[in-house]
């Protein structure tokens, strides 16, 4: 006797929905940086991106030539469109282009945090290229100051640090920009010289990580690492545990970095 079997959709069936992340940086046609990077970075995690572009740039894997800021304006109803109805689960955010972005930005994390007062937001302050490029117009450190108040996790390399607080000392840095707002700094130190890397967080979580220092020059491994900081939070992960991960996840991605050209490689997200 034959026995018909009706196949209907069932929980295993039904798609995974993804926590969301809302990447606010330039694109860099390269993919090495930028929405590209974070895109990539934050789908490792187990998390889905939504870009929004906040700049237009004209470069490769070594220089940065041109930035041109997308209208605030477009930013914000870029943002909007998506927030309109996709639920956010964490923020991210690169260079802003311009203060008028980071004002944009900061609108539409305020907004966020009317129904989410504990919404995660990382924020990468890129404030030059690993040439010195300018990335932002105008002064890149002002324009940032709408966002540090709103930040769960700064992550400046030594050389942003300074140039954000004026001194050397990492815990006096990240003393000022508490003071600010910003409730955990994370400095990495891929800058400093040594056989071994040390990445120093202050704030609510007060922890070091040492890490091997891996040969050659990477591009877009402060966005690698942001973007994973921010895809663990976006699934609910504690800070230090996702800082940890992500730390963990950068590193493996750098080891295993690929050349597209003569210059810097590309992490393998």
């Amino acid at each position: 006797m034959s026995v018909g079997v009706t196949v209907g959709m069932t929980a295993a069936a039904t798609p995974l929905q993804r926590p969301c992340v809302l990447v606010f940086a330039g694109l860099d046609p390269s993919g090495g940086a930028g929405l590209v990077a974070d895109a990539q970075a934050v789908a490792a995690q187990g998390a889905h991106a939504l870009t929004v572009c906040t700049a237009l740039t004209v470069q490769d894997n070594d220089r940065v030539y041109t930035v041109e800021p997308v209208d605030a304006d477009l930013v914000l109803r870029q943002a909007q469109a998506l927030t309109a109805k996709m639920a956010i689960s964490a923020v991210k955010i690169g260079i802003p282009g311009s203060a008028a972005n980071a004002l944009a930005i900061a609108e539409v994390i305020h907004e966020l945090r009317r129904t989410q007062p504990h919404l995660p937001v990382v924020l990468d302050p890129v404030l030059a290229s690993g040439h010195g490029d300018v990335l932002t117009a105008g002064d890149a450190v002002a324009a940032l100051a709408p966002l540090l108040p709103l930040t769960t996790v700064l992550t400046p390399n030594g050389p942003e640090a300074y140039r954000l607080t004026r001194v050397d000392d990492g815990a006096t840095q990240a003393a000022i920009l508490g003071a600010q707002g910003c409730r955990n700094v994370l400095v990495t130190g891929g800058h400093d010289d040594g056989a071994c890397l040390l990445n120093r967080c202050y704030g609510e979580v007060d922890h070091h990580w040492q890490w091997p220092r891996l040969p050659g020059q990477f591009h877009g491994s402060g966005c690698t690492l942001a973007a994973a900081i921010a895809g663990q939070l976006a699934l609910g992960l504690p800070v230090i545990t996702a800082l940890e991960q992500a730390q963990h996840y950068c590193f493996i991605a750098l080891r295993d970095a690929y050349a597209v050209a003569a210059g810097q490689r590309m992490p393998l997200r």
